[in-house]
């Protein structure tokens, strides 16, 4: 069964195939760590683990690689503006050094939290200045670079199949700008290397061109090409990345190797807000994970909350969606756990599983398949055994939750003992006297194999 993913490079659906039979190489954009990670961001990086953990299904060992961009990237995709590391610094008061390990330990908390799955490799742009200025010095000796006064730059129109991945319209974007370029010859042109100028920074390097900083996109293609190899499998990232900073990732490969660095180019859409067309940390309009810890919201509600869309699809976020999520997903947590332990997967549903996940990672029809098995004929142990084995996909740790131990009062275990007792001596009514009782304190007796007990209706 085929593993069919859709791959924006080529726009379309397509079987996924390995470079090394039973390997895949997997690089994930990360965060720019100058401030939180929202859940819009957050979704991208559900996408990504899913991915993930449905290669893993098929039977592959994954490789993946997250970067941390601690560095260059600009307040404008357009090479312009401030660096986002001085900015937060200037905002904080902190050094960017420090704002950086500060943001990068509470995005991998959050990552934490929702269950994502650590990458093989954290790549930290800072970590691997050298590699950067190395990888520039070949573009350069490729003939694709040019130099102005305020640092190095690609020369886009040296490339005839710039922009493929986005489909740019460059004579378009040629005629229709009205900004003034600066140096720049064309405004598709950007940054490989920026100097510092006058004013001295936190973070700068010395390199053959001058003392500075490296632009936002050659990191992804420095790193990759260090914890992947020149050509590797899967490239992922959100579909804002789609018109820059994958274009000019895949610009930079191709004059060094000829070719792009990833197979497949797979990017996840946006989350946005009922108001808004996405959620934004520029204008300080976003929700973080934290948020919904403060409204007593379990970070998996939110996965949930996830996995109920395509991941090519838009998801409009509601605090009534994200209860509704908060609601479903208890159910299937209490409907897993009660049942018995032992049996084997159903092969029939999980080939129907495995097909679903492996078209296109197709999770809403997944987990609609969840609630099938439970309302299945399978025996409970056949019907854990299968959830268990899904949820290796979904991620939704069924395994591991436990029901939160409620206290019963002593009147209620008072009524419940009565009530065994009336049942034992056949006093039939007035054992559905004290079941009624029981329930108009708010508890539901449940019989179990020691015996009957008294449970929160709703547990």
């Amino acid at each position: 069964m085929a593993l069919m993913l859709y791959d924006t490079y080529e726009r379309r659906v397509r079987p996924f195939t390995s470079l090394e039979p039973g390997r895949a190489g997997l690089y994930a954009c990360g965060p720019t760590v100058y401030d939180y990670a929202h859940i819009g961001n957050l979704r991208t990086y559900l996408f990504g683990d899913t991915l993930r953990r449905v290669l893993r299904l098929n039977g592959f060992e994954v490789r993946h690689v997250v970067n941390i961009t601690d560095v260059g990237h600009l307040t404008s995709d357009a090479d312009s503006g401030e660096d986002k590391m001085e900015k937060g610094s200037r905002r904080t008061g902190r050094t960017a050094w420090d704002i950086a390990a500060h943001f990068t330990q509470a995005f991998q908390r959050d990552l934490e939290r929702l269950r994502i799955l650590a990458p093989t490799v954290w790549a930290r742009a800072t970590d691997h200045i050298p590699e950067q200025i190395d990888f520039i010095a070949a573009i350069e000796r490729e003939g694709f670079t040019y130099r102005t006064s305020d640092g190095i730059y690609f020369d886009t129109a040296r490339l005839e199949r710039y922009g493929h991945l986005a489909r740019l319209d460059i004579a378009g974007l040629q005629a229709g700008h009205r900004v003034d370029l600066g140096e720049k010859r064309a405004p598709t042109d950007f940054a490989l290397w920026k100097f510092s100028g006058a004013e001295r920074r936190q973070m700068e390097w010395d390199s053959p061109w001058g003392r500075g900083f490296p632009g936002w996109h050659i990191e992804c293609s420095a790193m990759s090409t260090r914890y992947l190899g020149a050509l590797f499998d899967i490239h992922i990232g959100g579909e804002d990345h789609v018109p820059v900073h994958h274009s000019n990732g895949i610009a930079q490969h191709e004059a060094c190797h000829g070719h792009p660095p990833a197979r497949y180019w797979l990017h996840g859409a946006f989350l946005r807000l009922q108001d808004s067309d996405k959620m934004s940390k520029s204008d300080g309009s976003f929700i973080r994970l934290d948020t919904l810890l403060e409204r007593g919201v379990d970070p998996l509600a939110y996965r949930y909350l996830a996995l109920t869309a395509h991941y090519r699809s838009k998801l409009v976020f509601s605090w009534a969606a994200l209860d509704a999520a908060q609601t479903a997903l208890g159910r299937l947590r209490r409907a897993y756990h009660r049942l018995p332990p032992g049996g084997t997967a159903d092969a029939a549903m999980r080939e129907r599983m495995l097909a679903v996940l492996n078209d296109d990672l197709n999770t809403p029809r997944a987990l609609a398949l969840a609630w099938e098995t439970l309302k299945s004929v399978l025996p409970g142990d056949v019907q854990k055994a299968t959830l268990r084995w899904l949820d290796e996909a979904l991620g939704l740790g069924l395994d591991e939750w436990r029901p939160d131990t409620p206290t019963v009062p002593d009147a209620v275990l008072e009524l419940l003992d009565a009530r065994t007792r009336a049942r034992a001596e056949k006093r039939w009514t007035d054992a559905d006297a004290l079941r009624a009782a029981i329930e108009a304190a708010g508890f539901v007796i449940r019989d179990t194999a020691a015996g009957p007990v008294a449970e929160p209706v709703s547990a």
